[in-house]
């Protein structure tokens, strides 16, 4: 008989990560997209220690140069190296979206949640106003605010954020209405359990996997409105650079320097196709009822 004794069965967590990674890993969706959200992500966080040139020094002598060895992207109409320029511009935009993810997660999963516990007169007053509050797109918010406040990131951040409120609220009284008639839930009313216990304990791990996967749209939604809002001048302003601006800044000079317009289009297009990857298979994974016929 073996003097170690019978082996511990693996934690129940344990179990479900390792299930769950390699659903994950089984799935090209996730992996691709995992793959380009890693490696822009990875530039963003680079570009605080180092970049192949200090974005806000002007070089004239080098102004509009084609990709290099010494310039991999090639330089604008100022000198400046448009690869660094993507780096510390990957940098903004996400800081911008995740924020402002943050913003619509932190106040619209607790209206929605509220509403569906509720119901009534209080379902019906929040779920008005989200509809008043998603009337306005982000960029007519954006708008408003900047001829108050004038343009900027933090402008950006509030305006897209407040777009993104009614969405996670909408998301979330959804989910929530499907499960509060529930068995396990009419157990936890019998036992005692109040209204804001049970969407503790309860709904909001239930309906985590779907507002993980509606984050994940919201936030490559929220780079493009970061880009969009930049490009008309209401986003990241200079020095610091911007996907958006730097396409502004480009529009007039595509016949003779295109790779001005085309490495930060491709940013932004790659950027949001990794995002939507990413989501679609963490739908596929999370809720495999979901899951599309390929």
């Amino acid at each position: 008989m073996s003097l170690d004794g019978p082996a511990l069965a693996p934690a129940p967590e344990r179990e479900n990560w390792r299930h769950f990674a390699a659903k994950a890993m089984g799935n090209r969706s996730f992996v691709i997209g995992g793959l380009i959200t890693a490696i822009v992500a990875a530039m963003a966080l680079g570009s605080y220690g180092w970049t192949p040139h200090d974005v806000t020094d002007l070089d004239v002598a080098s102004r509009l140069k084609k990709p290099s060895n010494l310039f991999w992207f090639g330089t604008d109409h100022f000198g400046r190296d448009i690869f660094s320029m993507i780096m510390v511009g990957a940098r903004n935009s996400i800081a911008v979206a995740l924020i402002a993810v943050g913003i619509g997660v932190v106040i619209g999963v607790p209206l929605g949640t509220l509403a569906a516990a509720r119901r009534g007169a209080v379902d019906e007053v929040l779920m008005r106003f989200n509809d008043l509050v998603f009337a306005f797109p982000a960029l007519l918010s954006a708008v408003m605010i900047t001829a108050i406040f004038g343009p900027g990131a933090v402008n950006a951040i509030i305006a897209i954020g407040i777009f993104n409120i009614p969405v996670f609220a909408r998301v979330a009284r959804g989910a929530a209405l499907a499960i509060w008639p529930r068995e396990f839930i009419m157990a936890a009313q019998v036992a005692g359990k109040g209204m804001i216990r049970i969407t503790i304990e309860h709904i909001l791990p239930n309906i985590a996997n779907i507002l993980l996967v509606q984050a994940t749209i919201q936030f490559s939604l929220g780079i493009l409105a970061e880009a969009g809002l930049s490009y008309v001048g209401l986003g990241t302003q200079p020095p610091w650079p911007s996907w958006g601006r730097m396409l502004f800044e480009a529009q007039t000079m595509m016949s003779f320097a295109p790779h001005m317009a085309i490495f930060p289009g491709l940013a932004i297009v790659i950027t949001v196709l990794g995002l939507n990857l990413l989501g679609d298979g963490l739908r596929d994974v999370l809720d495999p009822r979901l899951r599309r016929e390929r």
